[in-house]
């Protein structure tokens, strides 16, 4: 049987993020499932880094298919849970059944995996006190707040967690992702 992955996100997701997880989880044999508010055609959006500029701009992005909604996943079903980045945690954060949902990947022992704003949900989620985890360096303020230890590297892993910092965290992020896996 495949190894399941839930890949959450909404509106406004980051684009690149959301179909390199995709693809890379297929490659891999495994089946991505994508998680969202409500099973409908997502806009994702594109952050880039330009410069002169002290923070990423956003472009419209990609249209993406969600496969399910967040209300109709069990934790039991999947391996692990990846929460993407973008401006979809700022509101994805207040979702009850989503912060449910990871408190129960968590009580299961599940990988947690976020890139960039996604820690957002791990905050929300009451998850990150003690931990040493990464994220957009913007977002780092939150995450300490929260009682984390932010450490300034590409991807970070502290037990069940895995964090990254940006999309352009990737090598660094699955690399230790399927090792995770794999262990």
């Amino acid at each position: 049987m495949k190894r399941k992955i839930l890949i959450v996100t909404d509106d406004a997701g980051e684009s690149f993020e959301i179909l390199y997880a995709m693809y890379r989880f297929k490659e891999a044999g495994m089946q991505p499932v994508l998680a969202a508010t409500k099973k409908k055609r997502l806009n994702g959006v594109i952050h880039d880094f330009y410069p002169g500029w002290n923070t990423y701009i956003e472009k419209p992005g990609y249209l993406i298919e969600a496969d399910v909604a967040i209300s109709q996943v069990k934790a039991k079903d999947y391996d692990a849970m990846v929460l993407m980045g973008g401006r979809a945690p700022e509101f994805l954060r207040h979702h009850k059944g989503l912060i449910r949902l990871v408190k129960q990947f968590h009580q299961l022992g599940k990988g947690l995996f976020s890139v960039c704003h996604g820690i957002q949900i791990l905050i929300a989620a009451g998850l990150c006190q003690g931990k040493k985890m990464t994220c957009y360096c913007n977002v780092r303020l939150e995450l300490e707040l929260a009682g984390g230890k932010w450490i300034n590297k590409e991807s970070v892993c502290d037990g069940q967690f895995i964090t990254a910092q940006t999309w352009e965290s990737h090598a660094d992020f699955y690399r230790d992702v399927f090792n995770y896996l794999e262990s």
